[in-house]
């Protein structure tokens, strides 16, 4: 007969059971680190060739997850499945890199067996057990104890509280080479070029602004009629309006115009600097195209004259342009 299914609380605190006690694996390990982590930085601040990161069954899902952090946080590293290693896969290991190998145990036979070849080849070990009597914690240059009082699988069997502890292990280590590193959000950027976050650090005002024949510019003399022909031509619901050296004086835009035509005038004669809305927001060239969206939702508005340090007009831009860059 099958058992009744839990009621809804009976989820929740089992659910709440298990965070707590991962919670309190991760305060314990925090409690325990020691100079071993820094030595471990240390060992893989001095390496020239690249972190080889091995583990096998869940530890080897984590070491996977590991290795792409380091990677895209300044630190070169890979994963290789310690069961391919003695069949060819040790070639990946030179006398430059650095292993760090993940057994919860400390005694993985197809980790431990392959030891004395790491070390044969010059490569320095980092182990990360949670048995600091294990023989790959015996064997290692640098120890990380990831050891856990208990799993929060209710038979204390599946790995649980113990391969969070070696996941956030892994994260401390490689935000602590970053840190040591120097690494900025730029470096970050150019290792994730594809997505959303690349494009938001990576394309600057000038990558995405209207400039040259396509920006919208009329003189402080001009007539509003110059102006809307200005406006329609380039299509962008605005127009700078510059002063002889070229510096911004003012813009109009479609809502400068509407407000405008509540009032009499002469649209053949009426001067475009009596209209326009003098010192505009602008931004500077150099900045980051995600800056310019934070301005324009800040002031509510949908356009920007970009300029230089010198406030001379280089390019204009949109919302659409930034929708269309994909950094909105």
């Amino acid at each position: 007969m099958r058992p009744q299914p839990p009621s809804p609380e009976e989820l929740l605190a089992q659910a709440r059971r298990v965070l707590d006690i991962e919670a309190e694996a991760l305060r314990t390990m925090s409690a325990r680190l020691d100079q071993d982590f820094a030595r471990a930085v240390a060992l893989v601040l001095a390496c020239t060739g690249r972190v080889v990161v091995s583990g096998m069954g869940k530890s080897g899902h984590v070491g996977g997850k590991i290795a792409a952090t380091l990677a895209s946080t300044g630190t070169p590293a890979f994963f290789m499945h310690p069961g391919e290693a003695s069949h060819g896969d040790l070639g990946m290991i030179t006398h430059d890199d650095v292993v760090l190998a993940l057994s919860n145990s400390g005694e993985s036979s197809e980790i431990v067996s392959i030891v004395p070849l790491i070390k044969r080849r010059g490569a320095k070990l980092v182990a990360m057990t949670g048995n600091p009597d294990s023989t790959l914690a015996r064997e290692a240059d640098a120890h990380l104890d990831t050891g856990v009082d208990k799993e929060a699988c209710p038979l204390n069997l599946a790995p649980t509280a113990s391969t969070t502890a070696a996941l956030a292990m892994g994260d401390a280590l490689a935000v602590a080479l970053l840190d040591a590193r120097g690494f900025s959000a730029d470096d970050f950027a150019r290792t994730h070029p594809g997505g959303s976050l690349g494009r938001r650090l990576l394309v600057h005002v000038r990558d995405v602004m209207h400039g040259g024949g396509d920006l919208p510019r009329v003189s402080l003399d001009a007539t509003l009629k110059t102006a809307l022909f200005e406006m329609t031509q380039k299509g962008l619901g605005m127009t700078a309006v510059v002063d002889a050296a070229g510096r911004v004086a003012g813009l109009f835009t479609d809502g400068d115009l509407r407000r405008a035509l509540e009032r009499p005038l002469d649209l053949q004669q009426a001067n475009i600097a009596d209209l326009m809305t003098k010192n505009p927001k602008t931004i500077r060239v150099e900045e980051l195209a995600v800056a310019a969206v934070e301005k324009m939702d800040t002031l509510k508005i949908n356009g920007l004259l970009v300029v230089d340090a010198d406030n001379t007009l280089v390019g204009a831009l949109n919302m659409h342009d930034l929708l269309k860059a994909g950094v909105v």
